[in-house]
């Protein structure tokens, strides 16, 4: 038992050694990525250690080799599971909510009275709690997946939109004026100036609503899916003391919610490359 405790000091030390040497070097793509994948093991590491050292029931905290072991025997579950909640829920309802968000803040922008009627309204949704929404949502659209696209477009709609508005408003007097020298009109001002301007805006609600988007997903399953999904899954293990499959469940959630998000930055990187932001620092 102080073998495993032992180990994980020492481990922790020279984690904490090998980060801090290269915090101090310059910042480049190695050094970027080595710092939290070192960072990462080492809690991984610890965790094992905590565990066997101070032999943790596994129904209370299983070890990362019992998960690993779980994760590898259990593939195709689990592929079934991300495909009905991420692919199907999630995916579906990120692309629908954060569409329909796009387009009501273009006709917001081109009709400002119902920004002062509809984006009050939108906060009071936004308030609503999930666990109050998804069980109307599941007896409005049925069990399956979409009833969870239903709940997901209600969590991201609303954050899409308070972006978008905002960033169609990003422009200054200025440079509206210098395009209505031009003689631009509406459209050719929307999307030579105001929609570029807005892009890190739109982003950011991108980004914001990858995570609420699958968290939307998961969550309305604990209220009525098939036999099949990651919140499904999650809440029947959890009911059969499964802890193992419960945390390979949470390790593909955060393996595709880091991807949807990574994903989603880079496109933000290649189409607003010329925002301050997106800039490397010399």
């Amino acid at each position: 038992m102080m073998g495993w405790i032992v180990f994980g000091i020492v481990t922790w030390l020279l984690g904490w050694r090998i980060n801090s040497c290269l915090s101090h070097q310059p910042r480049t793509r190695f050094t970027a990525l080595a710092v939290p994948v070192i960072f990462g093991l080492t809690i991984v590491v610890l965790w094992e250690c905590a565990v066997r050292g101070f032999e943790i029931n596994p129904v209370l905290l299983p070890a990362p080799t019992a998960i690993a072991v779980t994760f590898a025997t259990s593939i195709p579950t689990l592929w079934q599971d991300f495909v009905q909640t991420v692919i199907k829920g999630a995916m579906s309802g990120y692309i629908l909510g954060c569409g329909a968000a796009f387009l009501t803040a273009l006709v917001i922008d081109r009709f400002p009275f119902l920004q002062r009627g509809l984006l009050p309204v939108g906060n009071f949704v936004a308030a609503l709690p999930i666990i109050g929404m998804a069980p109307i949502m599941v007896m409005w659209f049925g069990f399956d997946w979409q009833s969870k696209a239903a709940v997901v477009v209600i969590m991201v709609f609303f954050p899409m939109l308070v972006n978008t508005v905002e960033g169609l408003q990003a422009t200054d007097h200025m440079q509206r004026d210098l395009m209505r020298t031009y003689g631009s009109n509406y459209k050719q001002t929307l999307f030579k100036l105001r929609l570029p301007a807005a892009m890190p805006f739109v982003f950011n609600g991108l980004k914001i609503s990858t995570t609420l988007a699958l968290i939307g997903a998961i969550v309305a399953e604990f209220f009525g899916s098939p036999i099949k999904g990651m919140g499904f899954r999650i809440s029947t293990e959890v009911g059969r003391l499964a802890l193992d499959m419960v945390w390979a469940e949470i390790v593909v959630a955060a393996l595709a919610g880091s991807l949807f998000y990574g994903g989603v930055a880079l496109l933000e990187k290649s189409v607003t490359f010329w925002h301050p932001s997106q800039r490397k620092s010399r």
